[in-house]
């Protein structure tokens, strides 16, 4: 068994309110990791062919308002 089926077997074991609380901080931990895999992107150079690929559009007046 894998360290991810044991940890599915215990939350499976959960009471409602304890795989609220999981919810919560697994949603929580989630964001930040997020967070941080885009700040990591941003600062290594990742995101600049999108950045400049969505300002040529802008100037080429390819966008409209949502």
């Amino acid at each position: 068994m894998t360290t991810v089926e044991a940890i599915e077997k215990e939350i499976e074991k959960f009471s409602p309110k304890e795989l609220a609380e999981f919810r919560r901080w697994y949603a929580d931990f989630d964001a930040d990791a997020w967070d941080a895999q885009i700040e990591a992107d941003a600062a290594s150079g990742k995101l600049d062919a999108l950045a400049e690929e969505a300002l040529a559009e802008y100037k080429a007046g390819k966008v409209r308002e949502i």
